[in-house]
């Protein structure tokens, strides 16, 4: 590993370790729930912060129903009365590059609150060398390590011939409205990073997901009479298993980057809704679920595929032969992403990781969830994701994040920023 310079080092020296805990504390307990008004207040704590830092600083209030109706409009899932987006910049001395620290003020929504351990969700809590908390590791950890890593250049008095710039966006969980709306603005720059927690790899490519519904029919009778009717359940049955085929079939061939993952591309379905009274046979059935798009697979291909199966499987069957099943695709549409083979952003950011840490170049993989790095690299943007803690801890009723992790991202940005856009 090489030694690092007087510059990088005093860099390195500079990380607020404390302050960012004590930022990520203060960023979670604002509850931003993806389409909830506590999103505009978490983009307006991340405004403030980097207002003191003395950024040039972009804070406006989306046209959401323009963004809605312009092309590439990635969908969305939750609904919403605002969107906030927010881009801050260092003022370059020269004209260097510009490199991006992206990351997302939005969380999905805590569930079942008997299941954190008889705590506030939004009350950060330190245990084990770990904070706990909605938000912590997906994503607001990232979002603070954007800031510390930026703050301990600032400190170290170091002239930048290139441009920093850090994004922060809304409603990624439900498709990346707040990504989008960034984008549609104008905003671009030759290499982005996105501290989404990448459980120690640096994640340079992502797999797709579409939101897909299915609408089955049956016929209505008393539940004693059930043969004067037909179940829209019983007439699920074989679209369900026809599902698992499918999803079996596109698992065969995956992506290298995607190998290691037991599935790469999963058909899951996560509501059904059937009936309105026990003792009726329910007369229609509403299914809706996730279907993941392979690396490099064209959106529509994916949709055709599943619209194409369900086609043959009511054609093939008695009752939803005359009765066919309809497929619509609402909410979240995420394309996969990723970046081009052989871009030196991944040796960067491998290296970055290493030589500040000291520890050996983190391997690059992709990651089986759709997120703002396909809308970035659709810009012409080289992206990748490295970020505190583990993904598996996303979204869990205990979430968590590593505190060292969010030092060792830090350092690895810090030298990034450096390699990248140091005037020397």
């Amino acid at each position: 590993m090489p030694d690092l310079t007087s510059e990088q080092t005093r860099c390195l020296a500079a990380v607020d370790h404390a302050a960012m805990v004590a930022d990520l504390a203060e960023l979670v307990a604002i509850p931003s729930v993806t389409g909830t008004d506590a999103e505009a207040d978490a983009q307006a704590w991340m405004a403030y912060r980097m207002d003191a830092m003395g950024l040039q600083v972009d804070h406006w209030q989306m046209d959401v129903e323009a963004l809605t109706a312009a092309d590439g409009y990635p969908g969305r899932e939750a609904a919403r009365s605002q969107a906030w987006g927010l881009v801050a910049t260092t003022v370059p001395t020269g004209d260097g590059p510009t490199l991006i620290l992206q990351g997302h003020v939005d969380v999905v929504p805590p569930g079942d609150l008997g299941r954190w351990p008889g705590r506030d969700p939004f009350a950060a809590r330190v245990q084990s060398g770990s904070m706990h908390g909605r938000g912590t590791v997906d994503m607001k950890a990232g979002l603070v390590c954007n800031l510390a890593a930026l703050a301990a250049v600032q400190a170290a008095g170091v002239a930048l011939r290139g441009t920093v710039a850090l994004h922060s966006v809304v409603s990624e969980e439900d498709g990346g409205l707040g990504a989008f709306g960034t984008l549609a603005r104008g905003y671009t720059g030759d290499a982005c990073i996105i501290t989404e927690p990448t459980s120690g790899t640096v994640i340079c490519a992502n797999a797709g997901a579409l939101t897909f519904e299915l609408t089955v029919p049956g016929q209505a009778t008393h539940g004693a009479t059930p043969y004067a009717g037909h179940s829209a359940v019983d007439a699920y049955l074989p679209l369900h298993a026809a599902l698992a085929e499918l999803e079996a079939e596109r698992n065969v061939d995956v992506d290298d980057l995607m190998a290691e993952y037991p599935l790469a591309y999963p058909i899951s379905v996560g509501t059904v809704r059937a009936g309105d009274w026990a003792s009726t046979v329910p007369d229609l059935l509403t299914v809706s679920g996730r279907m993941g798009v392979a690396i490099g697979e064209d959106p529509a291909r994916a949709r055709e595929a599943l619209s194409q199966r369900v086609a043959s499987v009511c054609a093939a069957d008695p009752w939803l032969r005359d009765h066919p099943a309809t497929v619509r695709w609402p909410g979240g549409q995420f394309a996969s992403g990723a970046l081009p083979a052989g871009h030196p952003l991944l040796a960067l950011v491998q290296d970055a990781v290493a030589d500040a840490n000291r520890v050996p170049r983190p391997r690059p993989r992709a990651a089986p969830y759709g997120s703002d790095l396909r809308l970035y690299s659709a810009a012409g943007i080289p992206t990748v994701h490295l970020g505190p803690g583990e993904v598996r801890h996303a979204h869990s009723p205990d979430e968590q994040v590593p505190l060292a992790q969010l030092q060792t991202v830090t350092f690895a940005l810090v030298l990034a920023i450096l390699r990248m856009t140091a005037a020397t």
